[in-house]
């Protein structure tokens, strides 16, 4: 951050140059730890912080920015902060670090990008007794409050820089997040990465299996650990999608916590299942997804018992940051005897069982979240619902060759993520002009052509003499 402070351009650089090095640091797993000890690392404000105390005069708290060009904006209010709960004020490292990514794998102009966070206080005591702690000391504002200070937020957010400003929400609590979601939507271009992002990659990644799983029988069924913030809608999928939380398998008329909410949709005909283990035993799933955030889920007995029941058993466990991931890729590659088709969220090194190495995929958001907003930048995108982010997990899903796949991996390598940015912007805005859901006209002819030339530069030209030579960095 030090250099981003000195040098814009070559933060950037570095950054796109050598983002499987720098992505660690900047995003997961690194992150979620800069958020714990915000207070202790904090040096200046790198965005602007909007407190329940600004009810009435939010409008005027952005007018205080600067930058006048504000095209993408990432809002947290700190509630749900990757897998490490409620961080207050401190989660303000999770919009300056995916806005970081969306400069450095999509190229979207720095000026144009602007972290917020809605501090309505934090119900971490730890936080709230720390003397460092840089936001309010209280706890959480709920209710009516809270929903007027999110709609005074909206509504200034447009009148300050306008209708095409994209506002990603992050890491919301789940109570808030999808009826956030559901209704801003329609009205504004918003998305909800944890809902939508996390979707978006890990259908991409099943789409990769497919090819993997070439001449195999079908999936049978899906387990998955954690009714978080990624989901699907489809009728026919939510039959062969068995939900696992606190309670048990999400089924009806569950005697103990009942089912409500969205999960009502997932919920079988069938009884109350309690460990997840049993749960894999009984249903015999061919595909694992985890998302609750607790590091360890999947056992060993649990891994075996899917080794068992597929011959190539699909893992993910996606949860963010590396200690809440739900097993480690050697973990999953030891215990399958190297039959599994393994990504997680975080990255993990390769793994070699019986003389063969595996290069374990990383089912990151930041595949999708930096196209989908470049699309909406380059081409005012009204709009963005779940059909674009299903164009992205097919135009990702497309992106992996058969060396990756042979690798083990289901994901393009990070280093090439630029131009996965690159190929999903010009999917979904070729998409959009279709739809005629987009404010930008006339129409490029050569989409992505017309994606590039919008594209922040983070290259170094040299004006002087060939005469003269520079080491590359």
């Amino acid at each position: 951050m030090g250099l981003l402070d000195r040098n814009e351009k070559l933060f950037y650089s570095v950054v796109r140059k050598y983002v499987e090095q720098i992505m660690p640091l900047v995003y997961t797993p690194v992150v979620g730890l800069a958020c714990q000890n915000f207070g202790l690392i904090y040096r200046r404000p790198r965005g602007i912080f909007i407190t329940i105390h600004d009810k009435g005069h939010v409008y005027e708290v952005l007018k205080n920015w600067p930058e006048t060009d504000v095209r993408v904006i990432v809002v947290t209010d700190g509630e749900r902060i990757l897998g490490l709960g409620d961080q207050g004020a401190c989660g303000m490292g999770i919009p300056i670090g995916k806005l970081s990514l969306y400069t450095a794998l999509a190229g979207i102009k720095p000026h144009q990008c602007l972290p917020i966070t809605i501090d309505v206080g934090t119900n971490n005591e730890s936080h709230l007794k720390d003397p460092l702690y840089i936001g309010l000391r209280q706890n959480r504002v709920r209710g009516q409050e809270y929903d007027d200070l999110i709609e005074e937020f909206m509504t200034a957010v447009v009148q300050r820089f306008g209708q095409n400003t994209l506002i990603q929400f992050e890491d919301f609590g789940n109570s808030n997040a999808f009826r956030l979601l559901e209704k801003y939507r329609n009205g504004y271009c918003t998305f909800n990465d944890d809902i939508q992002g996390t979707a978006s990659v890990a259908v991409a990644g099943l789409l990769a299996t497919l090819r993997r799983r070439r001449g195999e029988p079908r999936h049978r069924s899906a387990v998955r650990d954690g009714h978080g913030s990624g989901g699907h809608p489809q009728e026919e999928a939510r039959k062969k999608i068995w939900m696992v939380d606190s309670r048990g398998l999400i089924v009806k008329d569950r005697p103990e916590g009942g089912v409500s909410g969205d999960k009502v949709h997932y919920a079988h005909e069938h009884e109350p299942i309690k460990a997840l283990a049993d749960v894999v035993k009984t249903v015999k799933p061919s595909i694992l997804i985890g998302a609750a955030a607790i590091g360890g889920a999947f056992t060993t007995e649990i891994l075996q018992e899917m080794a068992k029941n597929n011959k190539r058993p699909i893992i993910f466990a996606l949860s963010n940051p590396t200690s809440k991931a739900e097993c480690t890729a050697e973990q999953a590659y030891t215990a399958t005897n190297g039959t599994a088709i393994f990504a997680s969220g975080s990255p993990f090194d390769p793994v070699t069982i019986n003389g063969k190495t595996f290069h374990p995929g990383q089912g990151n958001n930041s595949y999708i979240f930096p196209g989908v907003g470049l699309a909406a930048v380059c081409a005012g995108i009204r709009t963005i619902g779940e059909d674009h982010f299903l164009i992205a997990a097919e135009a990702l899903a497309n992106l992996v060759n058969e060396e990756d796949l042979q690798k083990g991996s289901i994901y393009p390598p990070l280093s090439t993520i630029t131009e996965c940015s690159v190929k999903i912007a010009t999917k979904i805005i070729s998409y959009s002009y279709k739809k005629g859901n987009v404010s930008v006209y006339p129409e490029p002819k050569d989409k992505e052509e017309f994606v590039r030339a919008q594209m922040y530069n983070t290259n170094y030209q040299s004006a002087l003499p060939s005469i003269y030579s520079f080491p590359k960095l």
